[in-house]
């Protein structure tokens, strides 16, 4: 699920064509009852559904084998209850911010689009992308505008507007490694809880596992597009708890968001970058992993890996169900950075949601048909798990269990990416997930500090800085991108050569624009 600095690495194409565009333009196991959601829209909301109508749906990622079965299954149920039919759309994982903006920027006719913190949200409201739904949530579709906590839709407003419906389930999404532990505990390595027992843990993988790399995902995921090296700070330096992430290698400290601290120019900085050559040079990942472009958890899943550096707690969850499928016999391991920095932030409402974008002209029943994947079982459990019997079951404990492997099952848990739509009240877990939500009271009960998620709520205007944000886009790919993954040979010198470049593209300027906005935000939210 977060740091600005990648944001701005691996959208910076999108927001180029953002400004384009907008010139133009305590979960519950089981199936708990909650209130049914009434059918008859039209008489009760006004709602005029006396036209068929189709709505155009897109999320992120890939679409699961059975879409076409589930699209057909929701589709009878939605001409019954609404008067239409839907057509679920997906952008496909590979360049998705380029795409996401291009659906945007091309004024198709779509009716709902994911949205989220990460894929720039405040932003493209407030450049007109989306449509305004504080008067149309409460008309089209009241049993969710209540559904929904009032705090939740004050914090996904946009100068005043609410442009996207929030999801309503508190989780934690840290960085999380997962590794073999059946491979530790096979060469009696010491547990993993920091940096030292770390790179003893890869070091054993490469020694005596010549089929497996140690980790792959690594540089790639830290290069253009991924979470970020950021996100792993805590790792090299358990002091380095930053709320914010690194913004144009700005950072702070979460017991005092607005002071800013410069890591590109710091020691810490230049330690970092020898840590990681070292871990290159002991081949702990391969000379193409800056542009690797394969699944790592599918990497992880086939026996190619011992690790992956890049996941989250449900990410976890999710690898853990599969491998218990197909492998029996390992064992999965994680290690939360949460437990290394003694931090931990819950995420923001904006970071899973659905927008109406400018160019629908079906809101209202958009509206009402996703307040059915929210509210209604039959329509939550079908798009989130699938068709009962066919694609998963019920245990008697009140589990998900998916029928067969994730190569013959069409349609794995939540294999529709619909993170915005689940429901607390009705959600299944698979009985692998207790080890997640054991990790979140962990963070609840505790000595990690439970912190607030401030970048959610700030809104960065670059067009002071646009050009300047542009070149050092081009700097960091040339120059910082090739640190991160070890490949240059002497660290000091690449970091000087780095930092030069940086200011004569305007690095100064920037940070001091942005630390301004920064200040400010921080300011006027009392932090």
């Amino acid at each position: 699920m977060k740091n600005v600095i990648t944001r701005f690495i691996s959208t910076l194409s999108a927001v180029v064509m953002l400004g384009g565009l907008m010139s133009s333009c305590s979960s519950i196991k089981g199936g708990a009852a909650i209130p049914a959601v009434s059918t008859k829209t039209t008489s009760e909301n006004g709602i005029n559904i006396s036209e068929e109508a189709e709505l155009k749906f897109y999320m992120l990622g890939n679409a699961p084998r059975d879409l076409e079965l589930i699209q057909e299954k929701v589709n009878d149920l939605a001409k019954k209850d609404l008067n239409c039919t839907v057509k679920f759309n997906y952008t496909s994982w590979s360049d998705t911010t380029t795409k996401y903006s291009l659906l945007l920027s091309s004024g198709q006719d779509i009716d709902l689009l994911y949205t989220a913190d990460w894929m720039y949200y405040s932003q493209y409201a407030k450049k007109g992308a989306f449509q305004p739904l504080d008067e149309v949530v409460p008309k089209a579709a009241p049993d969710l505008w209540k559904f929904i906590p009032e705090s939740y839709w004050n914090a996904v407003k946009v100068e005043g507007k609410i442009y996207t419906i929030p999801a309503t389930w508190k989780e934690y999404t840290p960085g999380v490694i997962v590794y073999r532990e059946d491979l530790r505990k096979k060469y009696k390595l010491p547990e993993i809880k920091d940096i030292v027992t770390f790179e003893t843990y890869l070091e054993a993988i490469k020694k005596n596992e010549p089929t497996i790399q140690p980790t792959e995902e690594l540089v790639a995921d830290w290069g253009i597009g991924g979470p970020g090296f950021t996100a792993w700070l805590p790792l090299f330096d358990q002091t380095h708890t930053s709320n914010l992430g690194v913004a144009y290698g700005l950072y702070n400290d979460f017991r005092n968001p607005s002071r800013l601290i410069n890591y590109w120019d710091s020691e810490e900085f230049v330690r970092d970058m020898k840590t990681l050559r070292r871990w290159q040079e002991k081949g702990f990942w391969s000379i193409s992993a800056l542009s690797a472009n394969i699944s790592q958890s599918d990497e992880f899943e086939n026996g190619k890996v011992a690790c992956i550096m890049t996941s989250n707690p449900v990410k976890y969850a999710t690898i853990l169900l599969k491998v218990r499928t197909v492998h029996p016999d390992w064992e999965v391991g994680y290690l939360s950075i949460s437990e290394v920095s003694g931090y931990v932030e819950p995420v923001h409402p904006v970071h899973n949601g659905f927008s109406v974008p400018k160019s629908s002209r079906k809101a209202e029943r958009a509206v009402a048909f996703y307040s059915r994947l929210v509210l209604d079982k039959t329509y939550n459990y079908l798009t989130q798990y699938g068709i009962e019997g066919t694609h998963y079951k019920i245990s008697n404990e009140g589990y998900y269990e998916m029928i067969g492997d994730t190569e013959a099952n069409g349609f794995p848990k939540e294999a529709m990416n619909g993170w915005a739509w689940r429901n607390p009240e009705i959600q299944l877990f698979d009985k692998s997930f207790d080890s997640v939500l054991e990790m979140f009271k962990k963070f609840e009960s505790t000595q990690i500090v439970v912190g607030e998620n401030l970048l959610g709520g700030f809104i960065e205007d670059y067009s002071a800085y646009q050009a300047e944000r542009a070149a050092l886009y081009q700097v960091q790919n040339q120059y910082l991108v090739p640190l991160m993954g070890g490949f240059v040979e002497d660290v000091e010198e690449g970091v000087r050569h780095f930092r030069e470049k940086a200011k004569s593209a305007g690095l100064e300027k920037i940070q001091s624009e942005f630390g301004k906005q920064w200040q400010a935000y921080c300011k006027g939210i009392g932090k």
